[in-house]
């Protein structure tokens, strides 16, 4: 038997990997260490999700990045740590990076908070007066969007995750690689461990300090209250990688083993590599900022239809995750929008405006066809997914039924996939929870707005609303990889139409405030779930990534408001590099189904290709598990990424596309064991790009000349 200094130093598979599942939810997982790693990942992942979701609307949760850093972090750190580096504690590190990350759309700073302060007019906001918001003023506003999603999305888990074990492809896939990069096992059957002592020389990997991680219910919930003084698609504001159709990188269970050397020095290589290329790539664009803009089909289009090529690494690797179905389905989208709509619009005189122009300009109208594709095809899958998903509730509570009739219980089963009581976050702290934070969220609102322009009526009906709306978004993200975040906001704009009277002095305000408010509560159930399904499958305590999800959540509300405040001291957004183009969807949304008019022809064009798109989501989801025709139904485009593709400049696009292609080649040449290299490679380009944008933040704002 190895002593315990040994056994804390020994790098092999003879120690903490042996221990049966049930009992790993002991083994150290919040740490100093971790929750530090965890913080400055996250930080990465938010900087770089601002920064693309400003410019396009993308954010991602980034979980299988912020999993494979973590490891690679502790990997170099392995003999000088005075304990062993687990797997359940990277899924600790990647559940807070994720919670941190994923700020700039939970709080609505890339689509409705510069919806309110840039696009609002003065008789919209109910005052009279213009709104901007303080430092301040964003603090309170994240921290009552912060919480209450967190705390319905707990008790959820036992339902979906534990008794329906519903797939969560990307939770799967994180899982899937953190297994393998440990050299561990995911557990997809639950039933086979049924030990229920830990063998004493395992005793030193686990908590020997009772404060450590044995915090109880009642003095977390203190810590949370203590804590509380607050999107793009997806959605992820605009569309984030989760609205768009699940990429194949994070649908395979067949990532390949990584753990041994060789493997793990060439993905550390390719990492740096590609990192090194996508930062270089990024502050070059500043000093040469016609890198940016390539007029690859002539100048005359560039000029006229924004036909240019932005050769950026990170859009790049953003086409490699996202797939080339989806890629392609966008730049339809972008020939659809302009190359034939906008033309159209602009020659027959109904958008005679600048070609840019959100207003009177080809741009501002196609958007509009843009939001109705995208709303009937977020609204349909939503509904579809939903009566599916409901059915199958049906199914099984029948079968409980009868099986309960019979005498033939499964009970004893799911308490076999259970962990002990002692792990999981006690109902008193998740009742106490819901409850403060959504009076956090009512006081908070009225605090910034004033009950007379957001009653307080509205607000109760959009907090309830959104927790219903949440149960729906998490029952179709566990099934489809989908957290329809931007469709359910859109919902929520929709039903506070018939709530709210047109005559209301701040209609449009309580309508963006009222989708904000969902698309937190969605998004936030959303990632916890997702993180969740992770830590079930290697055996993680859920009480600790419950707690992670809240050191996160508040690193993230402070970063995510100095950030969007530093972005808008430094640039005059929007401008042709930051479009904000999902704060113009949101604002859009709302003046619509308040009453305002469209511009002309928009209307009857936006119905056509909402039910043209409509029936294709439809036919999509009603037959996606038919073997018969399940192939071909890939042929049939998906709506949310087509009107990504129409509302995004073509730019953006085309590199997305390119990156779909290299992904298409890669996976045809190299096969399923290509798929981790893949995940580096683009991992690399992204983060680059997204972490450098703060050099050239900080290049602007001394005022270095351009070349």
């Amino acid at each position: 038997m190895p002593t315990q200094t040994q056994l804390r130093k020994q790098d092999d598979d003879s120690d903490w990997r042996s221990i049966p599942w049930q009992l790993k939810p002991a083994i150290k997982q919040i740490t100093p260490r971790a929750i530090i790693a965890g913080l400055l990942i996250g930080s990465v992942v938010l900087i770089s999700n601002f920064q693309f979701g400003l410019q396009t609307g993308w954010v991602s949760m980034m979980s299988l990045p912020s999993a494979l850093l973590s490891f690679a972090i502790f990997k170099n750190l392995s003999k000088s740590l005075s304990y062993q580096f687990t797997d359940v504690e990277n899924v600790f590190i990647q559940s807070i990076a994720v919670a941190t990350g994923t700020g700039p759309l939970a709080y609505g700073f890339v689509g409705v908070v510069p919806a309110i302060e840039k696009f609002l007019k003065e008789s919209e906001s109910g005052t009279g007066k213009l709104i901007r918001f303080s430092l301040t003023d964003l603090f309170i506003w994240s921290t009552g969007l912060a919480f209450f999603g967190i705390f319905f999305a707990v008790p959820l888990r036992k339902q979906v995750v534990v008794k329906e074990n519903l797939p969560f492809p990307s939770g799967s896939a994180t899982a899937t690689l953190i297994s393998v990069l440990n050299n561990t096992e995911v557990h997809h059957d639950l039933h086979e461990n049924k030990t229920n002592r830990l063998p004493h020389e395992y005793n030193d990997l686990l908590l020997s300090d009772e404060s450590d991680d044995s915090i109880s219910t009642d003095s977390h919930q203190s810590h949370d209250s203590n804590t509380r003084s607050n999107s793009t698609d997806t959605t992820i504001v605009a569309p984030t990688t989760t609205t768009t159709e699940a990429s194949p990188l994070l649908e395979s269970q067949n990532i390949k083993a990584v753990n041994n050397d060789k493997s793990y020095n060439e993905n550390l290589k390719s990492l740096t590599l590609t990192f090194t290329v996508s930062s270089t790539y990024t502050v070059a664009s500043y000093f040469f900022p016609l890198i940016r803009n390539i007029p690859i089909f002539g100048s005359h289009l560039n000029k006229a239809y924004l036909w240019s090529l932005q050769p950026s690494p990170a859009y790049i690797g953003q086409g490699i995750i996202m797939g080339l179905p989806t890629v392609s389905y966008m730049l339809f989208g972008c020939v659809l929008g302009w190359a034939v709509l906008a033309p159209l619009a602009r020659h027959l005189q109904w958008a005679p405006g600048p070609i840019d122009d959100w207003k009177t300009g080809a741009q501002g109208w196609i958007l509009w066809i843009s939001l109705s594709v995208m709303v009937a095809d977020s609204v349909v899958s939503f509904v579809v997914v939903t009566v599916q998903s409901l059915y199958k509730v049906y199914q099984r509570w029948d079968e409980k039924h009868n099986t309960a009739i019979t005498g033939s219980g499964s009970s004893s089963k799911e308490e076999e996939t259970e962990v002990a009581a002692e792990y999981l976050v006690g109902t008193k702290t998740v009742v106490i929870g819901l409850v403060l934070s959504s009076i956090l969220c009512i006081a908070t609102m009225v605090y910034l707005f004033g009950s007379d322009i957001v009653p307080v009526y509205c607000l109760v009906i959009a907090i309830v609303l959104a927790l219903f709306l949440s149960i729906l978004g998490v029952r179709a993200l566990g099934e489809t990889d989908l957290n329809p975040v931007s469709g359910i906001g859109k919902l929520s704009q929709l039903v506070f139409a018939l709530v709210v009277p047109r005559d209301h002095p701040g209609a449009v305000l309580v309508n963006l405030v009222a989708g904000a408010i969902a698309e937190a509560g969605a998004q936030q159930a959303g990632d916890l779930m997702q993180d969740l399904k992770t830590g079930h499958l290697l055996g993680a305590s859920p009480k600790a990534q419950f707690i992670a999800q809240m050191i996160g959540t508040v690193w993230s509300i402070f970063l995510s408001s100095i950030m969007y405040k530093v972005y808008n001291q430094v640039y005059q957004i929007p401008n042709d590099v930051f479009r904000i183009p999902t704060a113009v969807i949101w604002i859009d949304c709302s003046r619509l189904v308040t009453g305002e008019g469209l511009p002309p022809y928009a209307f009857e064009f936006s119905v056509a290709f909402g039910l043209i798109f409509g029936v294709i989501s439809l036919v999509k989801n009603i037959y996606k598990n038919n073997e018969a025709v399940k192939r071909y139904l890939i042929w049939l485009p998906s709506g949310v990424a087509v009107g990504i593709g129409i509302y995004n400049t073509p730019s953006f696009t085309i590199a997305r596309f390119i990156g779909g292609v290299i992904a298409y080649v890669w996976m045809k040449r190299v096969g399923a064991e290509g798929k981790t290299a893949m995940i580096v490679f683009s991992s690399g380009l992204v983060l680059g790009e997204g972490l450098f944008s703060v050099v050239n933040m900080t290049l602007t704002s001394l005022g270095v000349p351009h070349f």
